[in-house]
């Protein structure tokens, strides 16, 4: 019997929880044994874990601003760091990141760099000081900090635009699990992933998303580790492959020379689904040059430090001390995930490629390859596919493809692992893409509900009819990113790499300089945000439609463009304007002492 309150209580609330879920695990093992199929064990883990996640959801459910912006600022340093590391590891993380690392070698590593080395900017420039203010949202402390409502507007755009940029990503994540695990079309399973992703943030905010993203990220952080280690012990990689990684890739380096490997035509790309890729080149190769490499870790450092989401999770802890100890703990148990996504990737390449494994296919047959069942799985959900393309009846390393959503997802079942292994990951990928499509999604509903209905139009508005406007919006903008989703415009890595690169093309410097220049004032802010924004905006488009772009600038850098106008219009704007009020510069400064009460109170 648990006593006291509910947040003295989390440890052994969530040890009951853990070890209620590997139970779940043994549970589906011995099912399997018994003969239960692949089909039942896969429904069984993702219809558990979202039930989990709706109950916990229920259970927050809250009528109270403060508990529904900011979860009450009472949420421990160790829950937040798990909770942010949830909202962080998103189905890009989880889903994509091995699949690029796969495909296009350890040039990719660039945004692992990046997306770790963003919260070192978030702790040191960022975070306690946004907490110190006291704000709701991104928005609130810039409409606060610079004043006028279309500064506060100005920053809701950039939000929405980079957040809902980020949301189809992960609502493609879900769709594209729920269609294997549940066998529906991927344009029915992106909408039974948002109903899911709602059924967490709809009744409690982000008091209800908090928590569930808590447990989120102990299904999604033991669904990835625990292949990893049983390939590699499996493969002969030791139990801890961290340490083996070089030798491992010097081993594909090899085979992938002793096989050789012919570009195909043309011709015979056009039979290759939509969406899928074969092997390009060495996988121990740097597909990119120095400047590709720093140029994509620098953007995606500076878009990991302007996410909304990433920054309100920063809002919901004791105090200024607790948001920059929660960032540490943010960065551990993102780390758990990320040094093993480099392994994840040459392992499963491996076991395609390496003929002394009793899982590879290079030099089969085809006819043999096509009978496996794992194959056939995932031929059918059109994420594989193998051509004879020279004739010679024998599979070829340019005549495979996969696409890169599988490799995460299939790597179980093509190792040999039971099935109950590949629920377990399917389970995983869920939790990942929602926790963070519950954060996205609160954090444009949060922004236009506060910053533009209650700050904007309608001051007066009690805070009952607030949170009904936040949960409407809620239900729009998901459907929204749903049906954009279906659309398969983009996929999952390439749409959330924009989003980064949006949102630090129009609030990284605002933000920063918020902080950090007293001189900053709001006509600077308003034209660093518009201007940082659609400057980015337009240099993707121009790059996009066959502009070759400059200084090595690419469509997946260009809140780097974006970010360089941004600054220098904030600045010179702001020198050529009227400085700030000596109120707002006193604010300033009281909000870069990491102590005390929070600048503005209760809204």
């Amino acid at each position: 019997m648990l006593k006291g309150n509910f947040i003295d209580n989390l440890p052994k609330v969530y040890g009951i929880y853990t070890g209620g879920f590997l139970g779940f695990i043994i549970i589906m093992s011995i099912g399997e044994q018994m003969g239960m199929s692949a089909k039942a064990i896969g429904i069984c883990f993702v219809a558990f874990t979202v039930a989990i996640y709706a109950i916990i959801g229920y259970l927050s459910r809250t009528a109270q601003a403060d508990a529904y912006y900011v979860a009450g600022r009472q949420v421990p340093t160790v829950f937040n760091g798990m909770a942010t590391a949830a909202d962080w590891m998103s189905g890009a993380s989880f889903v994509a990141m091995a699949g690029g690392i796969y495909f296009k070698g350890y040039g990719y590593m660039a945004l692992l760099v990046g997306w770790t080395g963003g919260y070192v900017l978030v702790a040191s420039l960022l975070a306690p000081y946004l907490r110190k203010f006291g704000c709701y949202t991104v928005p609130d402390f810039i409409g606060t900090r610079y004043g006028g409502n279309l500064s506060r507007f100005m920053a809701v755009v950039v939000l929405t635009v980079a957040s809902f940029t980020y949301v189809t990503a992960q609502i493609n994540a879900t769709g594209t699990i729920a269609s294997v695990a549940l066998d529906i079309p991927f344009q029915y399973a992106v909408y039974v992933g948002l109903i899911s992703i709602l059924l967490c943030s709809m009744l409690g905010g982000m008091r209800g998303v908090t928590w569930t993203q808590v447990a989120q990220y102990i299904v999604l952080i033991i669904a990835y580790l625990l292949p990893v280690f049983w390939i590699s012990n499996k493969m002969g990689a030791g139990f801890f492959p961290h340490f083996m990684l070089a030798d491992e890739v010097s081993r594909i380096a090899e085979l992938e020379a002793q096989f050789g490997f012919v570009k195909n035509s043309a011709e015979n790309l056009k039979e290759v689904p939509k969406g899928l890729a074969g092997i390009t080149k060495a996988h121990s190769a740097v597909n990119a040059t120095p400047w590709a490499f720093i140029s994509l870790a620098l953007a995606m450092m500076m878009g990991t430090a302007s996410l909304p989401h990433v920054m309100m999770r920063y809002f919901t802890t004791p105090s200024v001390k607790a948001a920059r100890k929660s960032v540490g703990w943010s960065l551990f148990f993102i780390f758990l995930l990320y040094s093993s996504a480099p392994m994840l990737a040459t392992l499963s390449k491996l076991s395609l490629i390496d003929p002394s494994l009793p899982t590879g296919i290079i030099g089969k047959s085809i006819t043999e390859v096509q009978a496996i069942d794992w194959y056939q799985n995932w031929n059918q959900a059109n994420l594989m596919f193998v051509s004879d393309f020279n004739g010679n009846g024998t599979l070829e390393l340019n005549e495979f493809f996969m696409g890169g959503k599988a490799v995460v997802l299939a790597t179980p079942e093509i190792a040999g692992l039971p099935y109950v292994i590949s629920g377990l990951v399917a389970a995983g990928g869920m939790a990942a893409a929602m926790s963070t499509a519950d954060g996205l999604i609160l954090a444009i509903a949060n922004a236009i509900s506060h910053d533009v209905y209650y700050k904007i139009i309608d001051p007066k508005a009690e805070t009952a009819k607030r949170l009904v406007v936040a949960r409407v919006l809620l239900v729009v903008i998901g459907f929204a990113g749903a049906t954009i989703a279906a659309l398969e415009i983009q996929g999952i890595l390439g749409s959330v790499i924009w989003a980064f690169d949006f949102a630090m093309s129009g609030l990284f410097f605002p933000l920063v300089l918020g902080v950090w220049w007293k001189r900053a004032n709001k006509e600077g802010a308003i034209a660093g945000m518009a201007l940082g924004l659609i400057s980015g905006a337009g240099y993707l488009v121009w790059v996009r439609t066959g502009g070759s772009g400059f200084l090595g600038i690419t469509q997946l850098t260009f809140g780097i463009f974006g970010s360089a106008v941004s600054l220098v219009s904030m600045v010179v704007v702001s020198l050529i304007t009227s400085e700030p009020s000596a109120a707002t510069q006193r604010m300033v400064d009281e909000v870069r002492v990491p102590s005390g009460r929070s600048i503005i109170g209760k809204q």
